[in-house]
């Protein structure tokens, strides 16, 4: 198709959405979108057939929407936060509906009215936003990060659907009080879908979805670079080095410190402990005051307890930005740029934040916790840390291999 043609079937959709949200779908000829796009009607019927093709390749190819499950798509190669990408891909769903409302008004007010093939049509174009969905969502069970009771295609007309709902509710109706926010929606409909998603053996793995995801690859850093990484965050001030701290000590994704509040904090002569809380699930995590073989402190005395007793301000948040507001993980992440800067790992690579919870987990291990009990600080299931356990059992062979090698034969 050359570009001439290419130009002209846009310039043909673009016609019909503008005309369509105006004055609805029913009310639109074939003639006023020919005209609105500086075509002659027969331009369009060679291009869809009638007004009811016209309408399918308005749902289908609006480039918003094809927009929006390509970039959900991408995000499965590698795959990330499931939890962050679901929400996004649902917020900038509605925030692309919210730009044609009388579209969505007009076919939703007007669907009784739609001949048979007109209404097919609208299907079409509704399992079509459900295609690339569902192909993010297979990407992600196939790679073992969801288990669940329905398949990927199902899940993604559950998760459109409901976000179509919602914002037929908004566009129509006032003062609803269904929900606080539209946040508040967001976040109730992937905290939903996700336990929906997921069977009862895989509970425990909403922390894995939005803290990152299993990784078949363990790349823990050895103790000399987390002391040399440690004593960088020292330098940068106090809050750096409890962040820091933190990282290493509790084995916390970045996800999980940012939403950290400092009621989320438990410290006794015994212990130090952080309560970790999402949707649907809360754990609790010891903040090991050992870390690699080095002490930071003591339960009552380290350098989150310092970073807290700082504090003059009145905000929950546990950790604050240079303006004092939360801490956004983009910020965090920059934070540990700094402190990672010139540094490589045994691979010649620059340190990456995700290889601290790594350590943390693996370090656990060979410190001789069971699989049974990483299990219920993780949040993980088995499968998820098996990796953990082979790269401890392969860093324990190495070590009692050394502790040979200085034996007289």
């Amino acid at each position: 198709m050359s570009s001439h043609l290419v130009s002209t079937r846009q310039r043909l959709i673009q016609a019909a959405l503008e005309l369509f949200s105006a004055q609805g779908v029913s009310a639109t000829t074939t003639r006023q979108i020919a005209e609105k796009a500086e075509v002659n009607e027969v331009t369009l019927f060679r291009n869809f057939g009638n007004k009811h093709g016209l309408l399918l390749a308005v749902l289908e190819e609006s480039a918003a929407f094809k927009d929006l499950g390509e970039s959900l798509v991408r995000r499965a190669t590698p795959p990330g936060n499931v939890y962050q990408a679901l929400k996004d891909y649902a917020s900038d769903s509605l925030h692309a509906l919210e730009r044609v409302p009388e579209f969505v008004r007009s076919v939703v007010g007007e669907a009784d009215q739609f001949p048979a093939e007109n209404r097919r049509a609208l299907g079409r174009g509704v399992t079509e936003a459900n295609r690339y969905v569902a192909q993010y969502l297979a990407t992600v069970i196939q790679q073992g990060h969801l288990n669940t009771y329905l398949p990927a295609e199902k899940l993604a007309s559950l998760l459109n659907g409901m976000i179509l709902g919602y914002a037929v509710i908004e566009f129509t109706s006032e003062f609803h009080e269904l929900w606080e926010d539209r946040d508040d929606f967001l976040e109730n409909l992937v905290e939903l879908f996700l336990h929906g998603a997921m069977s009862s053996s895989a509970e425990s793995a909403i922390n894995c979805l939005q803290g990152g995801f299993a990784t078949t690859e363990v790349a823990d850093l050895p103790a000399s670079l987390v002391y040399e990484i440690l004593q960088q965050a020292r330098k940068s001030g106090v809050r750096d080095y409890a962040l820091a701290y933190v990282l290493f000590g509790a084995g916390l994704s970045a996800t999980e410190i940012i939403n950290l509040e400092r009621s989320h904090q438990i410290y006794d002569p015994q212990g130090h402990f952080l309560q970790i809380t999402i949707p649907g699930f809360v754990r609790q995590v010891p903040v090991n005051q050992w870390i690699l073989g080095k002490r930071y402190g003591s339960f009552t005395n380290n350098p989150l307890i310092k970073w807290l007793k700082s504090r003059k301000d009145t905000q929950t948040a546990m950790f604050l930005n240079e303006t004092g507001k939360p801490m956004t993980e983009s910020e965090l992440e920059t934070r540990w740029q700094v402190w990672s800067e010139g540094l490589l790992t045994p691979q010649g690579q620059t340190p990456a934040i995700a290889q601290a919870q790594q350590t943390w987990r693996v370090e656990m291990l060979m410190r001789g916790i069971t699989l049974e009990n990483l299990i219920i600080l993780t949040g993980c299931d088995r499968s998820q840390l098996q990796p953990y356990v082979r790269r401890a059992k392969e860093k324990a062979a190495l070590e009692q291999a050394t502790r040979l090698d200085h034996k007289p034969g």
